[in-house]
């Protein structure tokens, strides 16, 4: 079989699975990111319908928007544990006292913190790997425009179990390490990206920073000292890095008389 015809079947099953994955395990998301599932799963030899990975969706400070990210879960962290045929088990979950408390408005009860023991086969014996999380390092907020620090929905609903998890796929990166240092879905869901996406490329021109010079530049503008494209030239020179929205703002400066 031809490279182009073995290309073409990959293709074809793609276009196949991407509305299964999009009506039953990824409801709701884009072509895009089930394209990325699809990718990374083909990459480690993983079934895409076992959801072995996650689309979670992150706040890129940076950016200043949401984007989807792929991450493993904690599911694929076992599959990758029984496959290397060295897996010895797991314990319970060993919780902390639980303590009740007022959250960002909410009434929460949780445990301090959870601890989990992985056991591999190394060499025929068996050595243990422990890990201790804590619930409120842990937790993830509501956010939203309220910038709530309430833990969100599942957090509040499964405070016990979601640590759990985290415990366990902290515990299975120490026990085998060759699986790399990823994070799981569950350990950053809702959590900000701080600028990864982009280190190269600077944050747009501070919008507070921009409401505040904004009259002078109408005044420079009604006064015909300047033109908008010139204002506009000036701060790209000045590696000011504007915004689309912000260089339309500008341009747009006198015409409409309460612009200026």
């Amino acid at each position: 079989m031809s490279k182009k015809s073995t290309s073409n079947e990959l293709a074809v099953k793609q276009d196949e699975l991407i509305p299964v994955l999009q009506s039953s395990l990824y409801p709701g998301a884009s072509i895009n990111s089930i394209k990325m599932v699809l990718s990374y799963c083909q990459a480690a030899e993983l079934d895409p319908m076992q959801k072995p990975v996650h689309i979670v969706p992150m706040w890129d400070s940076s950016a200043q928007q949401l984007r989807d990210v792929i991450m493993p879960g904690i599911g694929l962290y076992r599959i990758q544990a029984a496959r290397s045929g060295e897996y010895g088990g797991i314990s319970e979950p060993v919780f902390g006292p639980e303590v009740s408390s007022s959250i960002g408005g909410a009434e929460i009860t949780y445990p301090a913190w959870c601890k989990i023991t992985v056991c591999r086969l190394v060499s025929g014996h068996k050595m243990e790997f422990s890990a201790t999380e804590r619930w409120l390092e842990n937790y993830a907020v509501r956010g939203g425009k309220q910038k709530s620090i309430a833990p969100n929905a599942m957090w509040s609903r499964r405070p016990f179990a979601q640590l759990a998890k985290c415990a366990e796929a902290q515990a299975l990166r120490k026990a085998f390490p060759e699986f790399g240092s990823a994070p799981t879905a569950e350990e950053m869901e809702d959590k900000v990206i701080e600028g990864s996406f982009h280190p190269d490329e600077p944050s747009h021109y501070p919008q507070d920073q921009f409401e505040t010079n904004f009259p002078l530049w109408g005044k420079q503008i009604a006064n015909g000292k300047k033109t908008p494209d010139q204002i506009v030239d000036y701060l790209n020179k000045k590696n000011a890095n504007l915004s689309e929205e912000q260089i339309e703002k500008i341009k747009n400066i006198g015409v409409n008389n309460e612009d200026t």
